[in-house]
C-alpha cells in the first residue's frame, strides 16, 4: 500500500480521493490518469489516503465523506469509504488570507512555526506516509536557496518570510530524518520547493524526494506541444496570448496580485525554453466569475510567420473541468513517487517534473513540451524498472 497524506482539502484532493475509491471499486475507468495503461509495481487499488490536513474551521473535524458531499454539491456519488479519514488542522500561515474563510492553523493554536513543526512531525509518526501532496491555494512564496536560511526562519518564527508550503515540506523532511522513513513530498502548487536548493539538499540529505513545481494540466500543456509543433517546422512565432477565467477556490485566490505572479511565473517559463527565443507574451489566469465553477474558459491565440513571409494565426477556446484534470495527475504521481522512493532516488527527479509540472525542477531546468516530456519520462521509468510495458489494447 502507498500510505498518502494530503494537504489542503480542496475541490483538487476532493475530486483525487472521490475518483480514487470508485476506480478501485470499479465504478469508473481511470480516464485522466496518464500511465494507467501501464504496468507498474504499484497499481492505483495500492493508494490509501491515511489523512488529510486542512485550516478551513468549516472543514477541520469533518470527514471526506462529508467534505466531498458539500464541495461536490451532488455532482458524483461519493464513496462511503471516505468516512474513514478525518480532516485535522493544518498549517496556515496566512496561505488563505484576504480569501473569504475562517481559517486558523497549529502555529497560531501553538504559540509558533516552531510548535506547528514538532506537532505535524509527531503526527506523521503515528500516519507513517509514503507520500504527501500539497494541494493547498496558491500562495505567494519566494525561495530560500539555503537550509541554514530556511531553518533560520522556522525557528525565529518569520511568518513574514514563510508559507505553509515550506513549513510542510521542511516538516516532512524533518520526519524522515529522525525516524529514517523515507517519504515523498509532491508539490503541485507554484511555491518553489523542488525549483529551491535549499529543500531539494533538505531531501537528498534524508533520502527523500521532493517533486514540483505547480501541476501542469489544461491551456499551459496545450501551448507547450504547440509551440514544439511551430519550432520543429521552423516557423517563427510573433506573439502568444492564453488566458484562463474560473470560479473556483484557487481562481478567487488568484485575484491577489501577489498569488497571481506566482501562477504567471510558472506558466510563462515555457516560452523561452521551447522555441529558443522569448517573444512577447501573455499567459496568466485574468479572472474570477464564480459562475463558471470549477469549469474554466480558456482562450489562447498564436501568430506565426511561415513560409514565404507569410503569416498564420491559430485561435483556441476551451472549457475545462480544473480540478479533476489535476487529480488524475496526482494519481500517477503518488505511483511513481513511491516506486522511485523503493529504489533509492532522492532529493527531485526531473524526468517526472518536467512532464507533469508547469515549472519542473530544479531549479534552472528547462520546460520541454509535453510530448517530448511524455517520452522521456516512459524512458527513465523503464529505465528504473518501473514500466515493465504498456498493457494498451489498441485504439
Amino acid at each position: 500500500m502507498i500510505r498518502t497524506v494530503i494537504l489542503g482539502q480542496g475541490l483538487v484532493a476532493t475530486h483525487f480521493a472521490v475518483g480514487v475509491e470508485r476506480i478501485k471499486t470499479g465504478e469508473i475507468e481511470a480516464y485522466g490518469v496518464p500511465l494507467a495503461e501501464y504496468k507498474m509495481p504499484y497499481g492505483i487499488e495500492d493508494i490509501e489516503i491515511v489523512a488529510s490536513y486542512d485550516v478551513d474551521e468549516r472543514k477541520v473535524g469533518k470527514t471526506l465523506f462529508d467534505i466531498a458531499n458539500m464541495v461536490l454539491r451532488g455532482l458524483l456519488p461519493v464513496p462511503r469509504s471516505l468516512k474513514d479519514v478525518v480532516v485535522r488542522m493544518g498549517i496556515h500561515i496566512g496561505s488563505l488570507n484576504g480569501l473569504p474563510f475562517s481559517a486558523v492553523g497549529l502555529e497560531e493554536k501553538l504559540g509558533g512555526v516552531a510548535g506547528a513543526v514538532e506537532r505535524f512531525v509527531e503526527e506523521l509518526r503515528e500516519l507513517r506516509p509514503d507520500v504527501i501532496i500539497n494541494v493547498i491555494t496558491t500562495e505567494p512564496a519566494e525561495p530560500f536557496g539555503s537550509i541554514a536560511e530556511l531553518e533560520a526562519a522556522i525557528e525565529n518564527n518569520r511568518v513574514d518570510r514563510l508559507s505553509a508550503s515550506q513549513v510542510y515540506a521542511y516538516a516532512t523532511a524533518r520526519y524522515a530524518a529522525e525516524t529514517g522513513r523515507k517519504v515523498a513530498f509532491v508539490n503541485v502548487i507554484p511555491t518553489p520547493l523542488a525549483n529551491d536548493d535549499a529543500f531539494v539538499k533538505l531531501y537528498e540529505q534524508c533520502s527523500s524526494l521532493i517533486l514540483g513545481d505547480d501541476g501542469a494540466t489544461g491551456a499551459t500543456p496545450l501551448t507547450a506541444d504547440i509551440l514544439e509543433h511551430l519550432a520543429e517546422r521552423g516557423r517563427k512565432v510573433i506573439s502568444i496570448a492564453q488566458f484562463n477565467i474560473g470560479g473556483n477556490t484557487d481562481f478567487l485566490a488568484l485575484t491577489a496580485p501577489e498569488r497571481n505572479l506566482m501562477k504567471e511565473r510558472t506558466k510563462s517559463s515555457i516560452v523561452e525554453d521551447i522555441l529558443g527565443y522569448d517573444v512577447p507574451h501573455y499567459i496568466k489566469p485574468t479572472g474570477y466569475l464564480e459562475p463558471l465553477g470549477d469549469k474554466k474558459f480558456v482562450s489562447m491565440h498564436i501568430w506565426w510567420k511561415t513560409f514565404n513571409g507569410l503569416e498564420d494565426e491559430l485561435i483556441v477556446n476551451l472549457r475545462i473541468n480544473d480540478s479533476p484534470a489535476l487529480a488524475g495527475l496526482l494519481v500517477d504521481l503518488v505511483r511513481i513517487s513511491k516506486a522511485l522512493l523503493d529504489r533509492g532516488v532522492k532529493g527531485t527527479a526531473y524526468p517526472v517534473n518536467a512532464f507533469f509540472m508547469k515549472n519542473p525542477g530544479p531549479k534552472g531546468a528547462k520546460n520541454i513540451s509535453r510530448v517530448l516530456a511524455f517520452h522521456r519520462l516512459i524512458g527513465y521509468l523503464s529505465s528504473q524498472g518501473i514500466l515493465a510495458g504498456s498493457i494498451r489494447s489498441g485504439p
